[in-house]
């Protein structure tokens, strides 16, 4: 299928309710409309997202967002050639409620149903923002997950590696909540470093020391912590130079990390010999500028192409989901009223579950 295909978009897998309208074809689309709504304010009290706020808020909220991306598209159900919204990873009941409000459309109106992987949504911004060819690595880095993929197509998805414990985006938002700064952390954490020394205080690199692309975060927030505690317990407190100065250092680390193993996966992508080698980087923490800027040299060390969204499309958003959407729909790929919401959704089916991942089984 290569007609062009105007999709409804919608997206509830975490604390953003989004809707957004995208006409095109695969590797060549536009955004008519895209409308978030965050909850910062909701779960700001709390110290990070409440799964039952955030699932009520989505389904107070999703049918009011459809509403204003159809009327910034100009756009009416009548025009649209089908209905794409995330089925899974993330929060079960945000899931679910964008599900529910996707099979409530798809029924009133007759229109296609599609299922979308949000975490497919994040790989496959390249292709809506820069109409990028497969194969190119990706490496989604956010509040959730963290990994380098290579995207073969719209649905077909190698890892080479991704983190076996904490996400960078939750670890900015574990420092940001120990050193009192507030949600969400990556920006918070990254103003603060802007100030600080990074070379103050020692932080580990970890699993820089192994082979491969695996990454680990927790340990590096239980460190911030020690330093933290140490500090408080020499001078009885904390003052900004010091908090600026851990956050600094802590951000310093994370670049490494993700600068050391992206050279490892890039080595691993360039064996294959793409025909015009690229790097995407995406994901709420994409949008952090020291780490984008450390990809960018390593991109340019290997002479690889390196692109990565607007900060608006780095960040959860329904635009990803209605394009990816179409690249599925042009495939023949729809879904029915059986598709169901789920907490867990790998993009790679064939790769072994991450280590460090729960009973429950991989979280990416």
């Amino acid at each position: 299928m290569t007609q062009t295909l105007t999709l409804l978009g919608l997206e509830s897998s975490c604390d953003d309710t989004a809707a957004a309208v995208v006409r095109g074809t695969p590797g060549k689309a536009e955004v008519l409309a895209s409308v978030v709504e965050g909850q910062t304010g909701l779960h700001k009290e709390f110290g990070g997202v409440v799964p039952e706020i955030a699932a009520r808020a989505h389904a107070e909220r999703l049918d009011v967002c459809v509403k204003e991306a159809l009327a910034q598209a100009g756009l009416g159900l009548d025009a649209l050639d089908g209905i794409a919204v995330t089925a899974g990873p993330g929060l079960i009941g945000g899931v679910v409620s964008g599900v529910m409000c996707a099979k409530g459309i798809a029924i009133g109106t007759g229109l296609p149903l599609i299922g979308v992987n949000h975490l497919a949504g994040h790989a496959l911004t390249p292709r809506l923002t820069d109409g990028a060819s497969f194969p190119y690595l990706m490496l989604l880095v956010s509040g959730g997950h963290c990994q380098f993929l290579i995207a073969r197509g719209p649905e077909d998805f190698t890892r080479l590696g991704g983190t076996i414990d904490d996400a960078p985006g939750e670890a900015f938002d574990k420092t940001a909540r120990l050193l009192g700064l507030p949600q969400p952390g990556g920006p918070s954490v990254e103003a603060e470093a802007e100030k600080g020394v990074a070379k103050r205080f020692a932080f580990p690199r970890p699993l820089l020391d192994r082979p491969g692309c695996d990454m680990s975060f927790s340990g590096l927030k239980t460190a911030l912590l020690r330093t933290r505690d140490a500090v408080i317990a020499e001078k009885s407190g904390l003052t900004r130079q010091d908090r600026a100065d851990m956050c600094a250092g802590f951000q310093a680390a994370v670049v490494d990390v993700l600068a050391e193993k992206t050279r490892r996966a890039l080595a691993a992508y360039l064996d294959e010999s793409p025909a015009i080698p690229m790097l995407a980087v995406a994901g709420g923490v994409a949008a952090n500028q020291p780490i984008r800027a450390a990809l960018q040299t390593v991109c340019a060390e290997a002479g690889v192409g390196f692109t990565a969204p607007p900060l608006a499309l780095c960040t959860d958003n329904a635009a990803m989901i209605a394009y990816a959407g179409l690249e599925r729909m042009a495939l023949g790929r729809v879904d029915d009223m059986t598709l169901s919401a789920r907490p867990r959704w790998p993009l790679d089916k064939t790769a072994a579950p991450m280590l460090g991942s729960g009973k429950k089984g991989a979280k990416a």
